[in-house]
């Protein structure tokens, strides 16, 4: 069933379980989540990233997977990551993604709650939740990258503050954590999230889950983290299974389907038990 992401956090919050977020870029990535979700019993959340949009348009995603998501068995939220400007999240409003997240973390205090407050009063007067940033989660390499991200770790106090002004239903922390692929293993601030989420009294979300360890995922999860967002990790295991196929002597599309979902799958089944939201829904 499609909902929203106040309709699956809120229970993980008071529960005390994490909620994955997978980006699915093609229907293979979209049947994998979708399918071991059911599997599972486990409520999840599915969509899309700005930055992904060359690889597959939104209006492209919106077309397989809100169809999806309301035929599935379990909560499925449709949710746009990283939404950078305030036209694409429009569009992916209008096109019924049911959650938003509109990153204007790079912007100075004052205009990151502006933004984020007036997106929050368009999308709340459509029944569609919001997630902001707060700090800025780089990336482990390119043009993201940080010299020093401490410098841009989530603030406790400024987030009581943050959470008021714009009234947003989740709120993404920096904590260490980074898009892509670590180099090194990270070392995420656990007592700044507890922190938060007790300043701020909201389900806090982990952007850069790809490649932590299940200790740093089951103790983030028991400080406040509801969301927790894998994208590198099941983009490199439909890979793995396309190069599993060709090995097997599978030589057409069709027949690299099967190879690429049951990576993909294994990959979702993981971290949903991790997080410890199987038999959730």
């Amino acid at each position: 069933m499609l909902v929203t992401m106040n309709d699956i956090l809120l229970d993980a919050k008071k529960g005390g379980y994490g909620v994955g977020f997978f980006n699915a870029v093609n229907v293979e990535m979209a049947r994998a989540i979708i399918e071991t979700a059911e599997e599972l019993h486990a409520p999840v959340m599915v969509g899309t990233a700005e930055v992904l949009l060359p690889a597959t348009p939104l209006e492209r995603v919106a077309e397989y997977l809100i169809p999806m998501a309301k035929k599935a068995l379990v909560p499925v939220c449709v949710h746009y990551d990283h939404g950078l400007t305030f036209g694409k999240c429009m569009e992916a409003l209008k096109l019924g993604f049911t959650s938003i997240m509109y990153d204007c973390s790079t912007e100075d205090y004052e205009t990151n709650i502006a933004k984020v407050a007036e997106m929050v009063r368009i999308c709340h007067a459509m029944g569609v939740t919001v997630e902001g940033e707060l700090g800025h989660v780089g990336d482990n390499e390119g043009a993201g990258k940080l010299a020093d991200p401490s410098a841009f770790f989530t603030d406790p106090d400024v987030a009581k503050d943050f959470a008021a002004k714009t009234g947003i239903d989740a709120l993404a922390v920096a904590v260490g954590n980074a898009h892509g692929d670590y180099k090194l293993p990270p070392k995420l601030d656990f007592d700044r999230i507890s922190a938060i989420s007790g300043f701020t009294g909201l389900p806090l979300v982990l952007h850069g889950g790809s490649g932590l360890s299940d200790r740093d995922f089951r103790e983030a999860v028991s400080r406040g983290i509801c969301k927790v967002n894998i994208f590198t990790d099941i983009d490199k295991a439909g890979k793995r299974g396309i190069e599993k196929g060709l090995a097997a002597g599978a030589g057409t599309m069709m027949g690299l389907i099967p190879y690429e979902i049951e990576e993909m799958k294994a990959v979702v089944r993981e971290k949903l038990t991790l997080f410890g939201s199987v038999n959730r829904a």
